[in-house]
């Protein structure tokens, strides 16, 4: 199956909405990027996330959800000191062949971390899996510090993706039977319920899930993102600060 960003990057052991938990294998990540398809969106979706967040240099940075590691680990170059967790494994086993970053299999439910630990926290296509997303934001911002940064990146709902991940779950694909698609009203509801103050909603990915359209259209993919501000993107990103007290 598809792996990675938009394609369903996140928990590999899926709290699943319905049924029971879906397996999804590193290696599945690695195979995603190898095509045009996947190579290109991931690099689109860290892209536009990092261009998000505030400067790293020397920033505690939790990675919620960190599958096997590549965002994290492109957070740690810009200066963070990255910390990915996420329920598998298999997923932290593989991401702790990478160079930067630290990681450790913990269920974000339960964040083993002091109230305002971090400065920055980053959950990209977790809440899509999660069968509980505001008991999941209000962890996150728990453990987020005063005038610290949320960034949520999730599955966009308005979007031609997410028109054929609902046909391939009516064709019995277990994984986007067990997944929801949010809009920016959802996650700003879901944030502001946490106490967190909304700030900048935009997206990527405005190509169809096609290896030549995303080589044909993804040099204009930037200028939609600003013209659109997320409306049809496959891939849509909130950031949300908390309160400094």
């Amino acid at each position: 199956m598809e792996s990675g960003g938009v394609a369903g990057r996140g928990r590999a052991r899926v709290s699943a909405r319905v049924g029971a938990p879906v397996d999804i294998d590193p290696s599945s990540y690695e195979r995603w990027r190898q095509t045009d398809l996947g190579a290109i969106t991931e690099r689109l979706e860290h892209d536009l996330i990092i261009d998000m967040l505030p400067s790293l240099e020397g920033k505690r940075v939790l990675d919620v959800g960190c599958g096997d590691g590549a965002l994290t680990e492109k957070l740690s170059h810009l200066g963070a000191v990255a910390v990915g967790v996420d329920t598998s494994s298999a997923m932290i086993a593989a991401a702790q062949t990478r160079k930067k970053g630290t990681f450790h299999v913990i269920d974000a439910m339960a964040l083993p971390f002091p109230d305002g630990a971090f400065d920055v926290v980053t959950a990209v296509t977790v809440l899509c899996v999660c069968g509980e997303p505001d008991k999941m934001i209000k962890e996150m911002a728990r453990v987020l510090r005063p005038g610290g940064r949320l960034l949520i990146g999730e599955l966009g709902r308005w979007s031609l993706w997410a028109l054929l991940r609902r046909i391939r779950a009516l064709l019995g694909n277990r994984l986007w039977r067990q997944s929801r698609f949010f809009t920016q009203s959802q996650l700003t509801a879901l944030v502001l319920d946490a106490g967190l103050q909304a700030q900048v909603f935009r997206g990527a990915v405005y190509y169809p899930p096609i290896g030549m359209a995303a080589r044909l259209l993804v040099g204009a993919d930037p200028a939609l993102s600003r013209a659109l501000g997320g409306a049809g993107a496959a891939f849509i990103v909130l950031s949300a600060d908390k309160n400094a007290y």
